[in-house]
């Protein structure tokens, strides 16, 4: 079956020669290749500017007042992607040069051996693909691994976001605070990936995940036989973030000695592996994180207060989803489309009472639980819409609302009665929800009669 026309690889053949034009589209076209030709400079300008070239073919020597390192430099200009050959001849291989310092990828001698050229022509067909696939896999590496994308409507939050911003060209440390699963590890990436170490590279650590010895191996390196099992050299986190940022989670689990070798290394830049003595000079912009109250952990003893100072240059504090009700749309929307793509599936909504449970739901495990329920929901969908949740606790626990039943003035027996019909309702909504309004799945899941069923229905008007 032949290749459509529009996706076939294309080569532009610019030469001033009719000759050699045509004779190139013969052979190109043998080959299966979509050819354009033009025989002048803002002929082949035109060509590139409204059409999908891969490789254009450029004979180096053209007639008129415009050479053909110029039109090479106007053909990046219109698409830098495009691969640029060289034509030349024996006497010009100084203009060639100079060609390949603009942006050719290749020359191609004078007079064409069409084997050769053929060659040439496919492994920079070859290396283009290479390169669009590498791209590819980057940005994929970002979508699913190194998200960054801080999804947002909430004032605070976006206060935040406007001092990353203004410190995030600087090499000013980042203390970022906030219950565990708000986000703060995304928000050290969107420093990294919006600011101009983004080609260096971003590194993370769980300094609560690992003993000291470990820690240390972890963030400085060490030398073969520096202590028991380590067998080889080891570069650590502080070396492979040079030039990029080091993301330093859990920072108020450190021990004391850590925290001391630490602060060193802050304040001078420079450290020695675990084991060795040579001094290593690096350029790292450190983010810490932690969900911790540091104040109280200073005044108990357990975190140095010149190291917090250090690490506290800028401070960010992420609040919990509970109190940003606004996102949590923009978060379900954002985890949809998400997980759509990663499992192939075409889920478009969930249901508008479901959504509205949502925002009363107190979220213990903040964004990253909201993350991992769309997850499973999307995972496990059979449709277009999501009608139930697997909430952490079994039930939704609206804490706010049962707080405004207590807080009422009632009596205690009168509060208690109200919470318990309260979250009764509740728990019969989300099981009718589940069994998609079907009543005698619902009684029987509920273990009640389809009778009781029906006057509980009544009772709070379901």
């Amino acid at each position: 079956m032949e290749t459509p026309l529009k996706d076939r690889r294309s080569i532009l053949v610019v030469d001033d020669e009719e000759g050699i034009r045509y004779g190139l589209e013969k052979l190109f076209k043998r080959e299966g290749y979509r050819v354009f030709l033009a025989g002048s400079f803002n002929e082949s300008v035109t060509i590139v500017q409204e059409n999908k070239i891969d490789i254009a073919l450029l004979d180096i020597r053209l007639k008129g007042h415009r050479d053909g390192i110029e039109l090479l430099r106007e053909l990046k200009y219109a698409e830098p992607e495009i691969v640029v050959l060289i034509i030349t001849g024996h006497g010009s291989i100084d203009s060639s040069v100079n060609a390949m310092k603009e942006g050719a990828s290749d020359y191609i001698l004078k007079p064409i051996d069409n084997d050769k050229l053929l060659a040439t022509v496919r492994r920079n067909f070859e290396i283009k693909a290479l390169r669009s696939e590498n791209t590819y896999l980057k940005r994929a590496l970002l979508n699913s691994v190194f998200t960054y994308d801080f999804i947002t409507d909430n004032p605070k939050v976006k206060e935040v976001l406007k001092v990353a911003d203004k410190i995030k060209n600087t090499p000013a440390t980042v203390l970022i605070t906030g219950e565990s699963g708000t986000g703060k590890e995304v928000l050290a990436r969107y420093i990294h990936f919006t600011s101009i170490r983004r080609e260096g590279n971003f590194v993370g650590i769980n300094c609560a995940a690992l003993s000291d010895t470990l820690l240390l191996s972890e963030l400085f390196g060490h030398e073969k036989g520096s202590f028991t099992g380590a067998i080889d050299q080891k570069i650590g986190k502080f070396e492979l973030a040079d030039s990029g940022t080091l993301f330093m989670d859990e920072i108020g689990d450190m021990s004391l000695d850590v925290q001391s070798k630490l602060l060193r290394v802050l304040e001078e830049r420079s450290f020695e592996r675990v084991g060795g003595i040579k001094k290593i000079q690096v350029d790292v912009r450190v983010i810490a994180a932690t969900n911790k109250d540091m104040k109280a952990l200073i005044k108990s003893g357990q975190f140095r207060q010149d190291l917090y100072y250090r690490l506290n240059v800028i401070s960010c504090y992420l609040p919990p989803l509970r109190e940003r009700q606004e996102d949590i749309p923009l978060l379900v929307d954002h985890f949809l489309n998400q997980y759509n793509q990663r499992y192939n599936k075409s889920v478009i909504s969930i249901d508008t009472g479901l959504l509205e449970r949502l925002n009363n739901y107190n979220w213990p495990g903040n964004v990253r639980e909201l993350q991992n329920m769309i997850n499973q929901a999307v995972l496990l969908s059979e449709g277009k819409e999501i009608f139930s949740f697997n909430f952490q606790d079994g039930i939704i626990l609206e804490r706010r609302e049962s707080m405004k039943i207590v807080g009422q003035g009632k009596s205690l027996k009168t509060a208690i009665e109200e919470i318990v019909s309260y979250h009764e309702k509740q728990m019969i909504a989300k099981v009718l929800m589940d069994n998609k309004q079907n009543r005698t799945r619902t009684a029987h899941d509920l273990e009640i009669t389809r009778k009781t069923l029906a006057r509980k229905i009544d009772k709070y008007d379901l």
